[in-house]
């Protein structure tokens, strides 16, 4: 049996953590972000064209994102554990 590593695991976030969870640098609520945002992400993950905020290359996929609600700044998940530092988070401005 052959495992595909190259695939991504779904993201199960509970419910009752995403409705407490805000961006920890403007407080703005956020949201789990849509698969197709994810795979655009991942694509540029796997380009070496994807830099957080503090301007470091992202060098793993994502398994799903945190979006704020001015859809500006994404924070990764990782095997469901929301990453919500300021520096680890991702500016989306051309990517929604």
């Amino acid at each position: 049996m052959t495992e595909r590593t190259e695939s991504r695991r779904q993201v199960n976030l509970d419910k009752d953590l995403l409705a407490i969870l805000c961006c920890p640098d403007t407080k703005q609520d956020v949201s789990l972000a849509d698969e197709a945002l994810i795979a655009k992400l991942n694509e540029a993950v796997s380009c070496g064209q994807l830099k957080n905020k503090a301007n470091k290359p992202v060098a793993e996929p994502l398994d799903g994102g945190l979006i704020r609600a001015d859809q500006k700044m994404l924070y990764p998940i990782r095997e469901d554990i929301p990453v919500m530092l300021i520096e680890e988070g991702i500016p989306l401005e051309g990517m929604v």
